[in-house]
């Protein structure tokens, strides 16, 4: 009898469901277990494979320790603003709430037939007001400790998306991430978050929790904390000073030109009569280039001299200021003393222009008067550098600063490349910014009791550059809370990361009224213990979530430090090779392997694939393995249906008592048991289900066994499934007679130890390296006995006879190899 996946899944939902099976209890936190995926966004393709590949393993990991006693809680939502739903609205004029809100209730049903255990009592979603009013409180919090503020700045503008874009959100080649455009820069007023103000923190907690290395390292590189000192350089014939940062204030000796940053200030300022309409025609043919573009190591290095000087603090010498655009204004000072000697870009920079190259560092076993034919970067001995010349760059560096302090020309300081969060966006579909702009009184922000700002339902969605809000008269217009005149709302929206910056705090109580969530719940199971989510969120989401989470910290409203304690990033499975997408029609789509196989044979088949963190490519063909694995297992179960009736129960067996079939038996489970705790416990789905298939192919002997043996095994067998084919699990452990379900009364067997020890082993026989015989011998035999075995056999003896033995090599229990010539 094939096994009927279709009832038997409907019946074992529908149980969890009728009989709260997955509700979790949040008084209880003896053993507390928060676990959680990244939750979804609800677009028009539904559950993808993806979705399928974080979420089913990872139920799998939260299933084994919910068996193994924990009280695991494992919610679900759906993170349902952002610019899909508002470009499909645009595309084909269903409105951005009402697709959602059909998205929603299509995955919902998708994930119930999943087979996972979230606990549905917490589900939320982001686009509600009883949520987003919280994103709205959290605004007015920072705004409050001045850690939003707006600044009129250059930002990165999407001309397809009509939106502004975080840094994170430009990839590397200067395109959208979202939709693949040329993005280009714009200067425009736009709200940010000071997360500048946690750079120190952030880059120190990273030590405190288990991710990754590879995020954690991109998260430092994001943060980029570099020590050195500021330098004040004099302009020349003129009152003002340009400050620069450094981090090799032993190299100011080689300071050849200074140069600012397009955007700087100083630049109309100090540009000479002469060099005004050069300088403007170089400023017009950069500002459209992103920060991406304008810093890249490969692009060819332009710029102009603006025909002023400044004055080098360490000599007096008189060098050139330029304008140059690999020069940034938002980091540092917008300015930088350029050593081309002594920096790659500044070299390149130096060659192209014809600028003075000075040799200040030398590199020890080099010739002091060898021209450079390339930068040298490294640290080495100061020369030509005054007083200074004779030391090593690092005690130079300790010297030079203190210099700089006594005499007043700078001083020592940290810089980070991080910048602060630009939040705003143009567009419709997102949490409205509660602040209104009032002709008398300026910013205003709107009182606490009126929140939320409810996002209108009739919005013209087009976009034009501006916020599809602006042009909603009712909604933009609006009285001064402070003054009663005519005011307007701002336009803008948030960036959907704040949404996402702090849902896991809210799972806890959804529907909580009057706080953003339960801080008494909050502060007992927060921080997060495992998150599985995509790596791609390394420098956007997970460190927002960081943020945001010390920031709630500081306002006493959790008492931990981090949000998430361990993390985990699934890999991506591919098709042919390839990444799936709808433009290369390679897109798997889950529903059409569920119908035909079943939740947990297509769960099981996922985790098959290869080691969760790397992924694996997709094969129609691979899933008829796993599914003539449940087929065995099924089988095997109904062969014995009942067999608990009557049957003794035993915790372990004394191995002498047992038959050799016994053994077998025994030994193996208890060899599998072992194998598939450590390789779940640590996200190594596939070794843990390949345990699971050399057990049923050891069960074929079960027959032999007696009726304890048999009901010892299929009881250990059934829980063992549990967490990778939870449905078949709950279904083959009622078939053998039990009365309560497996995820109703959780339990869990541990190996017996006295099982793992092997009484023989099989050795490998080999002569000058290739495999002649294998011979099996007693566990931990010495290598005179092995070879005298080794020595009788005939497979071996025809290779050596005649033959001079160099030497003989033994590995106890696993290798004899011969040398002869």
């Amino acid at each position: 009898m094939r096994y009927p996946f279709t009832e038997i899944e409907s019946k074992w939902q529908n149980y969890w469901t009728d009989h709260s099976v997955n509700k979790t209890d949040l008084s209880s936190t003896d053993k507390k277990l928060y676990t959680l995926v990244m939750f979804i966004y609800p677009s028009g393709s539904k559950l993808h494979i993806g979705h399928w590949y974080n979420y089913g393993p990872t139920d799998s990991w939260a299933r084994y320790n919910k068996l193994k006693g924990f009280n695991v809680f494992e919610p679900i939502g759906y993170d349902a603003f952002g610019l899909p739903a508002e470009n499909y609205a645009i595309k084909t004029g269903i409105h951005p709430y009402d697709s959602t809100m059909t998205n929603i209730a299509d995955i919902r049903t998708q994930l119930h037939k999943m087979g996972c255990m979230y606990d549905w009592n917490s589900e939320l979603m982001t686009c509600v007001p009883e949520y987003y009013k919280w994103n709205q409180w959290l605004f007015l919090q920072l705004y409050k400790k001045g850690l939003a503020y707006r600044k009129n700045a250059p930002v990165n503008w999407c001309p397809n998306d009509h939106t502004v874009l975080a840094n994170e959100q430009v990839l590397s080649d200067g395109t959208c991430e979202r939709c693949g455009h040329l993005v280009v820069q714009k200067n425009l007023t736009q709200w940010f978050f000071k997360i500048t103000d946690y750079a120190e923190e952030l880059l120190v907690g990273l030590d405190n929790i288990t991710w990754p290395e590879k995020t954690k390292s991109m998260q430092r590189n994001w943060i980029g904390k570099s020590v050195g000192s500021e330098v004040i350089f004099k302009v020349q014939g003129s009152e003002e000073t340009i400050k620069v940062f450094t981090t090799r204030p032993d190299t100011l000796f080689g300071v050849t030109y200074l140069v600012l940053a397009p955007e700087h200030k100083l630049v109309n300022k100090l540009t000479a009569p002469g060099y005004i309409e050069q300088v403007n025609k170089y400023r017009d043919s950069v500002k459209s280039l992103t920060e991406i573009e304008r810093t890249s190591t490969v692009k060819e290095k332009t710029g102009a001299p603006i025909g002023a000087n400044a004055i080098n603090p360490m000599n007096g010498e008189v060098v050139p200021i330029w304008t140059a655009d690999y020069v940034l204004a938002t980091y540092g000072t917008g300015a930088v003393m350029a050593v081309p000697g002594h920096d790659e870009r500044d070299f390149e920079f130096a060659k192209k222009f014809n600028l003075p190259i000075r040799k200040v560092i030398l590199q020890k076993g080099t010739d002091e008067k060898a021209e450079l034919t390339e930068a040298f970067t490294d640290t080495g001995i100061m020369i030509n550098s005054g007083s200074f010349s004779g030391l090593d760059s690092d005690s130079g560096i300790e010297k030079i600063i203190a210099y700089l302090e006594e005499k007043g020309f700078g001083a020592g300081k940290i810089n980070f490349r991080l910048r602060d969060w630009l939040i705003s966006r143009q567009r419709y579909w997102g949490t409205p910014i509660p602040i209104i702009h009032c002709p008398n009184c300026g910013e205003v922000p709107v009182p606490e009791k009126d929140l939320p700002v409810e996002l209108p339902y009739d919005v013209e969605f087009k976009p034009a550059g501006d916020s599809p809000l602006a042009a909603n008269a009712k909604f933009i217009n609006v009285k001064c809370p402070k003054c009663n005149a005519d005011a307007k709302r701002d336009p803008d929206t948030m960036d959907t990361f704040v949404d996402s910056s702090w849902y896991y705090f809210r799972y806890l109580d959804p529907k909580i009224a009057d706080a953003p969530f339960n801080k008494t719940l909050a502060d007992k199971w927060t921080p997060v213990d495992m998150y599985v989510g995509g790596a791609e969120h390394a420098t956007m989401h997970l460190l927002y979530a960081r943020f945001i989470h010390k920031f709630f910290r500081d306002i006493g409203l959790t008492k931990s430090d981090e949000p998430f304690s361990h993390l985990i990033h699934q890999g991506t499975i591919t098709n042919q090779g390839a990444k799936m997408s709808k433009s290369k029609g390679n897109v798997v789509n889950p529903d059409d392997f569920t119908l035909v196989y079943g939740a947990d044979v297509f769960r099981l088949y996922l985790m098959f694939m290869g080691p969760y963190e790397l992924g694996g490519d997709w094969s129609d063909k691979g899933i008829a393995g796993s599914d003539r694995f449940v087929q065995r297992t099924y089988e095997l179960y109904n062969k014995h249906k009942d067999v608990l009736s009557g049957a003794s129960e035993k915790d372990i067996f004394d191995l002498t008592s047992l038959s050799d079939d016994e053994k077998s038996v025994y030994k193996k489970l208890h060899q599998t048991i072992k194998k598939y705790e450590e390789e779940i416990n640590n996200f190594r789905f596939n070794t843990a289900i390949a345990s699971l298939m050399e057990l049923i192919n050891e069960l074929k002997n079960l027959e032999k066994c007696s009726k304890e043996i048999q009901t010892y095994t299929l009881k250990r067998f059934a829980v063992l499934l549990g967490p990778v084919a939870p449905h078949l699990a709950e279904e083959c452990w009622q078939i053998i007679g039990n009365k309560k379900t497996l995820f109703e009364n959780p339990v869990w067997y541990n190996y017996d130890s006295a099982a793992l020890v092997q009484e023989n082993v099989n050795i490998a026989v080999q002569v000058n390296g290739k495999l002649r015989s294998t011979q099996q011998v007693p566990a931990g035999s010495s290598q005179a006995i092995v070879k005298e075995i080794v020595f009788n056999d005939e497979k071996v003896s025809k290779h050596i006879e005649g033959k001079t033995i160099v030497k003989e090599i033994f590995v106890p229990n696993k290798i004899y190899n011969i040398v002869v010539k």
